[in-house]
């Protein structure tokens, strides 16, 4: 789907139209007030940080006087905006003078911005741990799949085709202006349902996305909470995997809904482990399969679930890799499979201390690059390579019976000359 994107000025005509107090509530979220400020006319931009550290309200009289005569239109646009979005507060006194003030949440979320400057919501987790991330390519053609797909399913629902893939959010979405019921005669696409298949991609996730969140009050769900995470997630950084044990309920729910629209992928194979040291993955994705094989002896796969073990084989192949044992047993406590990521320990500690035991086990023997001296022409020439040696601190190992020494790599071409010289 190509660079599918919410059209900011229709999200943010959304967040405008919101109640007073569920506005107010948005702008606790410092992220939320960044986001809403990225997305203001840039004569309006310019009045919030004019007005950032001023702590009585401005005439409008003397507001106008900050623009030309020929910009008045421009500026009667930007402080309509302000005043939409309630970034501006309006009073009115007794001499029916009208002063503007900056709203007092927003106002202090964006000095914190201004001095703290930039943070992300939550941080990305480290490659490490995910071991392999798709690449933008990919993740362009898992999007477009996942949006033809949904296109699919909305069809194929007015041809008696049920469809169990659509989340009862989706579901509710779809049913609300795209689909019809009439006389238990099946659903059929309504006149928006055409007129939504014939727009472009950008028209159709708009449409998509605004009605979400105008039905979501009805799931029992706060439009707020969802609004707010939607502008969170533009902070997030393309491509990148986040941990979705962060999230609160509403936001891995929409989480959940948002990847059936391709705007997210999920990269979860649930996993559990068992005390015989044998795992199972629900998932038939390949990209699982070659990760879990990094660490793991793959027995079989089939539709939808992969079979392997923990063996010390696999392990230090894992090890030699460079991939630790934190790593190895993080990776599998965050993709444990729901009915035991509520059990503590997540994954048996038999298992945990035997992969660590292991790690150790491996880490006593040290590899170090040596070279082996022997066939020395006398006892003299063999004890006089020693001390140097010693002196050098390249000395590793001596048989002073066989006349043989095992010498630091680094220090080879130094024992080199020095025998050189011996002749």
């Amino acid at each position: 789907m190509p660079q599918v994107r919410i059209i900011a000025k229709n999200f943010m005509d959304l967040v405008a139209a919101l109640p007073v107090f569920k506005l107010d509530k948005l702008y606790d979220s410092v992220f939320v007030c960044e986001a809403i400020m990225r997305s203001l006319p840039p004569l309006s931009k310019k009045y919030v940080l004019q007005m950032l550290y001023i702590d009585v309200g401005l005439t409008a009289k003397l507001l106008e006087e900050w623009v030309l005569s020929d910009g008045l239109s421009k500026h009667k646009a930007a402080v309509d905006r302000l005043l939409q979005l309630r970034i501006f507060i309006e009073t009115v006194d007794r001499k029916k003078e009208t002063s503007y003030t900056l709203n007092e949440k927003f106002k202090g979320n964006l000095q914190k911005y201004i001095v703290n400057g930039e943070a992300m919501p939550r941080e990305p987790m480290p490659s490490s741990i995910v071991v392999r991330l798709p690449t933008l390519e990919e993740l362009e053609a898992y999007a477009l799949e996942q949006w033809e797909n949904f296109l699919l399913q909305l069809i194929r629902l007015t041809k008696g085709e049920k469809s169990a893939s659509f989340s009862s959010a989706i579901m509710k979405v779809v049913q609300r202006g795209l689909l019809s019921s009439r006389d238990n005669d099946g659903l059929k696409l309504t006149e928006n349902g055409f007129q939504f298949l014939l727009m472009d991609t950008n028209a159709q996730l708009w449409y998509i996305i605004r009605e979400y969140i105008s039905t979501s009050e009805d799931r029992g769900t706060d439009s707020t909470d969802l609004i707010s995470f939607l502008l969170e997630l533009s902070f997030h950084a393309t491509g990148e995997a986040y941990n979705m044990n962060t999230l609160t309920e509403v936001q891995e729910d929409a989480i959940k809904d948002l990847s059936q629209l391709g705007l997210v992928k999920l990269q979860q194979g649930f996993i559990v482990v068992e005390t015989n040291f044998k795992l199972y993955a629900n998932s038939s994705s390949k990209l699982h399969c070659e990760i879990l094989d990094l660490f793991s002896r793959i027995e079989y796969q089939v539709p939808n679930l992969i079979v392997g073990s923990i063996a010390k084989e696999s392990l230090y192949l894992a090890f030699s890799k460079g991939i630790t044992a934190e790593q190895i047993i993080t990776f599998l406590q965050q993709n444990a499979h729901p009915r035991v990521a509520t059990r503590i320990p997540t994954v048996p500690e038999n298992v945990t201390d035997q992969i660590r035991l292991w790690e150790a086990d491996r880490n006593r023997v040290e590899m170090i690059p040596s070279h082996l001296y022997d066939d020395f022409p006398s006892k003299e020439v063999f004890e006089n390579a020693c001390d140097f040696a010693r002196e050098t601190g390249g000395l590793l190992w001596e048989d002073s019976q066989k006349m043989i020494l095992i010498l630091r790599g680094e220090c080879h071409e130094e024992m080199r000359n020095y025998l050189r010289r011996q002749r």
